[in-house]
């Protein structure tokens, strides 16, 4: 029987994520997309705690016009800008079981514009 498209991601999410881990120095940065909206969180996996997250909900990014795509580019600068005053340079990128196209490869550029290296 063939897989669902959320069954194929879960699978794919559990595979990577056992060589993706967060530390408080290097923490992850996991993506969540949904139809509508994007959002992000950095989090430290050894005390399992969210250091930051913002999504295109947040007030300031979803005044802003413009498609799906751009709004991803919003957040990834927003969470570049809150990680540089929260002093993190350098995460780890976990994009959640989705392909690395489109709205996730949009945030991720944005946010290495931004100054996160990864």
């Amino acid at each position: 029987m063939a897989l669902t498209k959320r069954e194929r991601r879960l699978r794919i999410k559990r595979r990577v994520r056992k060589s993706i881990s967060g530390t408080a120095e290097r923490p992850r940065m996991s993506v969540f997309r949904s139809n509508k909206q994007i959002s992000v969180q950095i989090i430290d996996d050894i005390t399992g705690k969210t250091m930051l997250s913002i999504s295109s909900l947040v007030k300031d990014i979803a005044e802003k016009n413009g498609s799906k795509s751009e709004q991803a580019e919003f957040v990834g600068q927003a969470i570049a800008e809150k990680a540089a005053t929260a002093g993190i340079s350098e995460v780890v990128f976990d994009r959640n079981g989705y392909l690395y196209h489109g709205r996730v490869k949009s945030l991720a550029d944005a946010a290495r514009k931004g100054g996160l290296k990864f």
